[in-house]
Order: C-alpha cells, then structure tokens, then sequence
C-alpha cells in the first residue's frame, strides 16, 4: 500500500485555475490581514503563502501538498529565502489523512480542491472522506473564521452537493461570492 499522490507539478496557471489569485485578492478587498490560513493544494507556485508574508498582508500560511514536485519547490523556495519561514510553511501528505490534534486553530481554511482528488486508492488506508474533510477543518477553524471554496475546480459538480449537505448542517453561513470562491462564515 502506497500513500495516493499528485504526481505532477502545477505551475501557476490563471487562466486555467484563478483560486489562489482570487484568494488573495479577497483577502486584499477584505482587509484579512493577521491570520493564520490553512491552504489545501499550494501548487509549485505557492502564490498564498508568497503573497500573505508580504507586509500588507502579513498573514501566516500552512499549505498542504500531495505533489512531491510541489514539496520539493517548497524547499527550494525556504532554502532561497528562509524569512518566508517565519509566515508560511508547506507539507507534504495526503489531506485525507489528517488528525485534528496535528492541527492549530485557523481563522480562515481554503478547501479550492474538495473531491478533486480523493480516489479508492485512498480507502487502503483508512483515509477521511471529502465531507469528514470538510467536517474537520471546519472544527478547526474558529467562530467568525471563513471557509472558502472553489466553483471552478474539475470536481466541483461532485463537491456541490456535499458542500451544500454540510451547509445545511454545519453551523456556517454563506456570507459572499468573490469570483469563483464561495465564502462561509464560520458562527458557532
């Protein structure tokens, strides 16, 4: 058994996926400065935790990758400019596999990647499903925090209705559209 990967490298492609420049051009129009951000998919760019150092923004990103190309960027990137430790650090792993007690608290959470990249690959391990995911960085994400998510990801036909369920049943509500991002409000 063999943890399921991304086995390739996504450079910054805005054409083909705006999420994490509308991001943070959400965080620029809505003054989200100071906060600690989970960002689910860094892709080799890592745009968020690049621009949320910057002073203006002066947030503080962890982002997760199953790319090891896109780790390996991060290395790179730490290993060229080691002050971008100090506001962003990315790992490597599998999202499904995550456990709360690894977890700090977060005021906002990007999920731009639920169900894109869950397979039965996953299911050999024990690993969470998108809506238990969902669930978790939800718990993790304190009151007044926002969880966003992306309407033009390859598998947002399937995340929708999962999305909409937890919704419905979470204690979240839909404060905004930004672009392609939908944005919840985390009030309990």
């Amino acid at each position: 058994m063999q943890m399921n990967i991304w086995d390739v490298y996504w450079g910054l492609r805005v054409d083909q996926c705006p999420c994490d420049v509308h991001f943070v051009e959400w965080l620029e129009e809505n003054g989200q400065t100071g906060r600690r951000i989970y960002h689910f998919g860094t892709g080799g760019h890592h745009y968020v935790g690049i621009r949320c150092a910057e002073p203006e923004l002066d947030n503080t990103v962890l982002g997760i990758t199953a790319s090891p190309k896109e780790y390996d960027s991060f290395v790179k990137l730490a290993t060229e400019n080691p002050t971008i430790t100090k506001t962003y650090s990315a790992y490597f792993g599998d999202i499904y596999t995550s456990n709360a007690r690894l977890l700090p608290r977060f005021d906002i959470v990007t999920l731009f990647h639920a169900c894109e990249f869950r397979t039965e690959a996953n299911d050999a391990y024990g690993a969470l499903t998108d809506r238990e995911v969902i669930d978790l960085f939800t718990a993790q994400t304190d009151i007044g925090g926002y969880l966003l998510f992306y309407t033009g990801s390859f598998a947002y036909s399937v995340a929708e209705p999962i999305i909409a369920d937890w919704a419905k049943t979470a204690q979240v509500d839909e404060v905004a559209t930004f672009k392609t991002l939908r944005v919840f409000r985390k009030t309990g």
